[in-house]
């Protein structure tokens, strides 16, 4: 099925108690076994069921088989942030000892975590440009258990490699984990051979900026078993669940080996579990994704072409203005639309970058993304405000750049709330300059 389709039909038909067609929030902590039989087989994962709210949960669930069939993926599991779903997606591979590479172009929270959390865990992190996919295999040694890379990298803006580096990896036995948030629909890392997709479901997916959540969707399509000596996690008996191997466990359910050992022990063990109430505002957020994508790509184009000739910008940082290699990768991978998310270099400085977020009246000035509404931020200050300045220029962050999230207001009132606070920022420039 297209995209619009499975938005709304994906992973749920109705509620066979009730016949009920929305999702129900499912509000309960735990559930009623049949009998101690039945309670002991769900424990020992003879089957499958529903055991406690913080390991699984019925409108979790539904929110699951719904994120996994819009990736084309064979299961998920929704947590409670995005920077869980980033930690879960790792910590179910790697332990003290091993290592992970990581595009440099990241989030400043995630590089936070890869470069000083996970060090703290006796996880390294090897950063590398992206721009040369084969630094990937030049950083790989045998203690590798994954790559990890944004598919739209906030804020560089420049369409990660997938498929090559996905390639690579697969030559060595490392899978390629995609943080896809910011382009859900117009693209879908698996097709292009990644082996895990993440999302925070805070953003686009919810889209309406009132819940936090993420998302892990397997692919399926990652042979764990035949490179079972990098993937100990995964091939050997865990002490933590019955000295089960879960290769072997998840067999009789399809090659769902990675989201189930992730479930039924890291989400049991860290508890990051997902509101089922939260899961139900993102099954709503879900039913108009594609008709708010295909909206926001189409707003965001407009307003790349408007700033581009705007004196006040000194530089538009978004794939519609990008050209060679950066441009033909977008259009390789994306394919409805080149996202939203937009930088703006002014050419003030940072200064005049200041003084326009102050003068906008539309927009929000708000750490987030992906919410209907336009949103903007300076990023050395805020999202990116605690890595070094080496560290910031690494992930394109500079002391002027501000970042713009379209959102799907009209894009008349979204021109003219920029064109005001240029103007008001550039007049500002030139009064202190005088």
């Amino acid at each position: 099925m297209h995209p619009e389709t499975l938005a709304l039909h994906g992973g749920w038909r109705n509620d066979t108690a009730t016949g009920a067609v929305a999702v129900p929030i499912y509000q309960t902590s735990s559930y009623q076994f049949a009998s101690t039989e039945h309670a002991a087989n769900l424990f020992a994962l003879k089957e499958l069921g529903n055991i406690y709210t913080r390991i699984m949960n019925p409108t979790n669930d539904a929110l699951e088989k719904r994120v996994a069939a819009l990736e084309g993926g064979v299961a998920a599991l929704a947590v409670a942030s995005g920077q869980a779903a980033t930690a879960f997606s790792l910590l179910n591979l790697a332990q003290a000892g091993d290592n992970i590479v990581s595009s440099t172009d990241l989030y400043g929270g995630t590089w936070n975590l890869f470069a000083n959390t996970f060090k703290q865990m006796g996880i390294e992190t090897r950063f590398v440009d992206p721009a040369d996919p084969e630094a990937f295999a030049r950083a790989t040694d045998e203690r590798t258990r994954g790559y990890y890379a944004e598919t739209l990298p906030n804020p560089k803006l420049q369409v990660f490699p997938i498929a090559e580096v996905a390639a690579i990896g697969r030559k060595l036995g490392v899978p390629l984990i995609m943080d896809n948030t910011s382009s859900p629909v117009i693209c879908r890392p698996l097709d292009h051979g990644a082996a895990v997709v993440m999302h925070s479901t805070t953003k686009y997916i919810g889209g309406h900026g009132n819940s936090i959540g993420g998302v892990i969707v397997d692919g399926g399509n990652f042979d764990w078993e035949a490179n079972a000596k990098r993937f100990p996690l995964l091939n050997t008996p865990d002490p933590s669940y019955h000295g089960a191997i879960w290769t072997e466990a998840a067999r009789p359910l399809g090659p769902v080996a990675y989201i189930l050992r992730m479930r039924v022990t890291l989400l049991r063990d860290l508890g990051a579990a997902m509101s089922p109430f939260n899961a139900f505002l993102f099954l709503q957020g879900i039913e108009t994704l594609p008709l708010r994508m295909e909206r926001h790509c189409a707003n965001a184009d407009q307003v790349a072409a408007f700033l581009k000739g705007r004196k006040e910008v000194a530089r538009v940082i978004h794939p519609s203005q990008q050209d060679g290699e950066a441009r033909r990768r977008a259009e390789r991978h994306f394919k409805g639309g080149l996202g939203a998310l937009m930088g703006v270099e002014l050419a003030g400085g940072m200064e005049a970058g200041r003084r326009f977020i102050e003068a906008l009246k539309l927009f929000y000035h708000v750490a987030n993304i992906g919410d209907v509404r336009s949103l903007a931020i300076h990023p050395a200050s805020t999202t990116h405000s605690q890595l070094s300045p080496e560290e910031q220029a690494a992930t394109g962050v500079t002391p002027g750049y501000v970042r713009l999230s379209i959102g799907i207001e009209h894009i008349s009132d979204i021109l003219a709330d920029l064109g005001q606070a240029l103007e008001a920022a550039g007049g500002s420039m030139r009064k202190a300059a005088e």
